[in-house]
């Protein structure tokens, strides 16, 4: 049950930030931003990302980057349905994005709070 809190809260860290993002900024997430939202809303993500994948393995205390990697299996499936069910739309960029950056975000998250808790052994 640890581990499923873990996994679920871990996502929701990424996830109510990027729905926060769009609603903040007013952009809508189904067109074309410009370069530079792109860009900021890519290391937003990366940002919230990774810090999913830390409070994941955090609260799982153990197996730190597995539970940080289910995060990211998560992030990657709903990026991978999304980027099949919108093919040619304009959005598909936030797509490519999660699977290519936040994806990989998500576990080094995990990463981190793996080698914290193994320094403090």
């Amino acid at each position: 049950m640890k581990s499923i809190l873990a996994v679920l809260v871990g996502y929701l860290v990424f996830g109510v930030a990027a729905i926060l993002l769009f609603l903040v900024s007013g952009v809508d997430p189904r067109q074309d931003p410009e370069l530079g939202f792109r860009i900021w809303s890519t290391s937003y993500g990366v940002f919230f990302a990774l810090a999913g994948g830390y409070v994941a393995a955090r609260i799982a205390g153990k197996k730190e980057i597995l539970h940080a990697s289910a995060v990211a299996c998560i992030l990657a499936v709903i990026a991978t349905v999304s980027l099949v069910a919108q093919p040619g739309h304009a959005s598909l960029w936030s797509q490519i994005a999660a699977l290519g950056f936040m994806t990989p975000a998500a576990i080094l998250g995990g990463v981190v709070r793996a080698r914290q808790t193994s320094i403090k052994d």
